[in-house]
């Protein structure tokens, strides 16, 4: 397969894939297309799972291209075994059902793919903690914040009392953001993948660091 196939393959779940993305994460070591005799790369179908699960972790886990990389040489010593290969459907009442696309939840459709209440999910939304998006839909992050929402709501903690981790949240990607702004400015190629690159790991950082103190800080708590 060439690059205008293997992008047509994960075109439908990575619309914003790019041969500059490609080329990237092969300059990464992620993947390794042979090359033909006039020098142009060669994707096998492994090839193309390979990337598909680097793209996974990137989009629904966040994770820096070096995380991801141990990741795969770790199923490739056979030490973890986690397909590169998602199950593409799910079931519902015992159907087959395709996903919910991604950054196209509704109020109702994340509640029940979160198990909880429409309710919650309406009041997350007026606190400010989640923000639909311009058509009104809510983004694939927000599953995960409904799941913990519902958690927390079980202790007593309300939406409302959530509003603070939302702009904590907000100062942190502010950050990033400043820290990436001259990497996407710049036209160089793979410019922006390395940018996406660095907002990985700069996000996980932050992530890592706010773990971290609150841990600290609950230590107090208790004797």
């Amino acid at each position: 397969m060439r690059i205008s196939d293997v992008l047509g393959d994960l075109g439908a779940d990575f619309p914003a894939v790019t041969p500059s993305k490609l080329r990237f994460l092969e300059d990464q070591g992620l993947v390794e297309p042979r090359r033909t005799a006039g020098g142009y790369r060669q994707y096998s179908p492994a090839d193309v799972e390979r990337l598909r699960y680097v793209l996974r972790q990137q989009r629904d886990r966040y994770l820096p291209l070096r995380v991801i990389g141990e990741q795969l040489a770790a199923l490739d010593a056979g030490e973890l075994t986690e397909p590169l290969t998602p199950a593409r459907l799910a079931t519902q009442d015992g159907e087959r059902t395709a996903p919910t696309i991604a950054g196209r939840y509704t109020a109702a459709s994340l509640a029940r793919e979160a198990g909880a209440t429409v309710e919650l999910v309406e009041q997350l939304v007026e606190a400010g903690v989640l923000r639909p998006g311009p058509t009104g839909h809510l983004d694939e992050w927000a599953r995960e914040v409904v799941v913990v929402a519902a958690a927390l709501a079980e202790h007593g903690v309300e939406p409302r009392h959530l509003k603070s981790f939302r702009s904590a949240a907000d100062r942190q990607v502010s950050v990033v953001d400043q820290i990436v702004a001259p990497l996407r400015g710049q036209r160089a190629p793979g410019a922006q993948e390395r940018a996406g690159a660095v907002a990985a790991e700069l996000g996980e950082l932050c992530g890592r660091l706010h773990t971290t103190l609150v841990r600290g800080g609950l230590s107090n708590l208790t004797p």
